[in-house]
């Protein structure tokens, strides 16, 4: 299925965009902010049928597009549609990764630091956090606090992550760069 992102993405788009940090098959990945799923269901196309996918909103109505027969293709990750706020502490099992895709930057300056840490502390060691985000993009109402690469880098270090490492980048529909990056929880 090739539902489109709110960025004009389709899932085997966005597949295309977190493959590098996709490393191993099945695991334990989190999609926080998920929406309808784009990129939900892009993780579950990578991780395979051994895989499981947290798909976590704080909207129903959008994680029910998760919910339908056949919206996740065969050979693909359960995906589990969490109703929760990705902003407060997560009861999750430990993750192998997280992705946060046109999320973080609903989230005050002042705040995206603590939701990073947190979103850190359940990633198990040596767990990736995938950051998909806007550069050179000016603030709006759709995209009220942009985090640049810089921007990223700083956040990753107070979040006690490594240094992000450039995954992908596409011209954005809305102006300015869509990108892709992925930081590590320290540790094996």
């Amino acid at each position: 299925m090739l539902l489109a992102h709110a960025d004009g993405m389709r899932t085997h788009d966005a597949a295309a965009l977190i493959r590098p940090a996709v490393t191993d098959r099945g695991g334990r990945w989190a999609d926080l902010g998920a929406g309808t799923g784009t990129f939900s269901r892009a993780l579950a196309t990578l991780l395979g049928p051994a895989g499981t996918v947290y798909a976590v909103d704080r909207d129903r109505r959008t994680l029910a597009a998760l919910g339908r027969p056949g919206d996740v293709p065969p050979g693909a990750a359960t995906v589990v549609p969490v109703v929760a706020d990705f902003t407060t502490p997560l009861a999750l099992p430990a993750l192998d990764g997280a992705l946060l895709a046109n999320a973080l930057h609903y989230v005050s300056d002042g705040d995206q630091a603590t939701v990073l840490g947190q979103v850190a502390a359940v990633l198990r060691p040596g767990g990736a956090l995938v950051l998909v985000e806007y550069e050179r993009r000016a603030a709006s109402r759709w995209v009220p606090y942009p985090i640049s690469r810089a921007r990223f880098a700083a956040l990753a270090a107070t979040a006690g992550l490594t240094a992000p490492v450039p995954l992908g980048e596409r011209p954005s529909a809305y102006g300015g760069v869509l990108y892709a990056a992925v930081a590590h929880r320290p540790g094996v």
